[in-house]
């Protein structure tokens, strides 16, 4: 735990997160997710021991009941909820989901309160006890949200939220709905509210301040904050559960989910939703804990808290040391011994002279680069595994498929194969092809167009794991189908060449 004098937040405090991917994530542009996927987060939801799991919002129609209805059945530890608007339907409907609770979503800014409900602030106090009392009538958990809490007036929200309470809900929570506002309005906001009762926080990040909030709510007495996996959500997104998680814990030791289960489910969440993880991400961004300067990988190699705030291994994931044009000796030392090649600290230096000026040229060096340029340094001549003779593909059908030749050990081996598309018919032809030598992962698999046009050039990269060694290649080519396949072949080549495990025929 890192302390600082200005720490506010004691490590005996309970704090737990409620997340709302389900719901609010979900209303992120472009995204929607189907039962099943929808069964499939809310488990590594309660895996990662999130408190509240929002699963949706009833009264959206059939299907969206249909997927919380799943949500329930699972039987979760978590709480599992409803979005209600402020309307004795939604929370009837709520009900036909079997939920163990709502979030009841009431005006508080005069904004909202007049212009876009058109009522008094006086009426909206009434309703919203009336609302609350046929809730918990029902044995729901409830909990009342003051929509654009933060451009409330604050006696009003006061006012509003104490009623809530009285009326018998659970919790009440302060909502920066449009992400509008700054840790020291927030404070003031929910240390008022936190004076009548338990209290969440729901931010968003539309300023960036996100998490600053989220953290000045709990300094506030705030006990929930609702957030999503990777920051999914309307506009900029709401406040990342990985963030705030991290941040309670590293900084404050409050602990409030099971961080190594974080990058997991970060990667489910990117994969159901379609919505990339950037690279710069803070927790779960492919950069977060990867090394290219010399400098950092340098230090990192001698002592690896030099330059990471916590270890990788405490949200579920891996150090990496890049190649590029900022790479030292130490990196491409400690990257050669990864893939098993020696080499003296002259040819060292030299492969790290070639590696930067590649790098200074606007590529970017992967695996395959290295070992190439360390094979002609050392004067190591490789001999090929696998190498790719031919390769035909077609789309044109109702089942695309592909027909590959292949040399392995000096073998001719043909196969075909059919997927969802020409490039998934032809991995799945080499697959066929190398039989059980193909037990290597595809770890990850990017496109990027080189050139514009309709006779674009793209560039594919795939990184492969294979017996806890991976290996990264690129090619480039106007047809993708084959610059994946030559980088799928050239990454097993790589893989399989440097196995000390004997190569074993493919099956009949």
């Amino acid at each position: 735990m890192t302390t600082t004098p200005e720490q506010t937040i004691a490590a005996d405090r309970t704090v737990r997160l409620l997340d709302t991917t389900l719901r609010d994530g979900e209303q992120a542009p472009g995204v929607s997710l189907s039962p099943d996927e929808k069964v499939e987060i809310a488990r590594g939801l309660e895996r990662a021991g999130v408190a509240v799991i929002e699963a949706g919002s009833a009264c959206t129609g059939a299907g969206e009941r249909q997927a919380i209805s799943r949500v329930t059945d699972l039987d979760l530890d978590a709480r599992v909820t409803s979005f209600c608007r402020g309307m004795k339907g939604d929370v009837d409907l709520a009900l036909e989901c079997d939920v163990d609770g709502v979030h009841i979503v009431v005006p508080a800014s005069d904004r909202h309160v007049e212009g876009k409900v058109g009522t008094s602030r006086e009426d909206n106090l009434a309703k919203t006890a009336e609302l609350v009392e046929y809730a918990t009538d029902h044995d729901l958990w409830v909990e009342v949200i003051g929509e654009d809490g933060s451009r409330a007036d604050l006696d009003y929200l006061e006012e509003l939220m104490g009623a809530a309470l009285e009326a018998g809900a659970d919790r009440t929570c302060f909502a920066d709905t449009v992400g509008h506002t700054g840790p020291e309005r927030t404070a003031e906001a929910v240390s008022r509210l936190a004076e009548l009762g338990p209290v969440s926080a729901h931010t968003h990040d539309d300023l960036g301040l996100g998490v600053a909030n989220a953290v000045s709510a709990v300094s506030a007495g705030a006990d929930l904050v609702h957030c999503t996996v990777n920051g999914l959500g309307e506009r900029a997104g709401n406040v990342a559960l990985e963030e705030v998680a991290i941040a309670l814990e590293h900084v404050y030791g409050v602990e409030t989910v099971e961080l190594e289960e974080l990058y997991d489910l970060a990667q489910r969440v990117s994969r159901a939703t379609g919505v990339p993880l950037a690279p710069n991400k803070a927790v779960i961004g492919e950069n977060a804990f990867t090394h290219e300067s010399g400098i950092h990988t340098d230090g990192t190699l001698k002592d690896d808290k030099m330059y990471e705030p916590y270890a990788p291994e405490t949200v579920g994931r891996e150090r990496r040391l890049a190649l590029g044009k900022h790479t030292g000796r130490a990196g491409v030392a400690a990257t050669l011994e990864e893939h098993a090649v020696e080499a003296d600290p002259d040819e060292v230096a030299e492969i790290a002279t070639r590696v930067t000026e590649l790098g200074d040229r606007g590529r970017r060096v992967t695996d395959a680069d290295l070992l190439a340029i360390a094979e002609d340094v050392t004067g190591d001549d490789r001999e090929r595994v696998v190498e790719l003779l031919d390769l035909n593909a077609t789309s044109g059908g109702a089942v695309p498929t592909a027909s590959i030749r292949l040399e392995v050990e000096g073998e001719e081996r043909v196969a075909s194969g059919t997927g969802s598309g020409p490039v998934d018919a032809a991995v799945s032809a080499v697959r066929e092809a190398l039989g059980s030598m193909a037990d290597a992962e595809l770890e990850s698999y990017h496109v990027d167009a080189v050139t514009g046009g309709t006779d674009a050039v793209v560039t594919v990269e795939v990184t492969m794991v294979r017996n806890d060694r991976s290996v990264t290649v690129a090619r480039s080519e106007a047809d993708i189908t084959r610059a994946s396949v030559e980088a799928m072949v050239d990454a097993l080549d790589r893989l399989l060449g440097r196995d000390a495990q004997p190569l074993a025929p493919a099956d009949d």
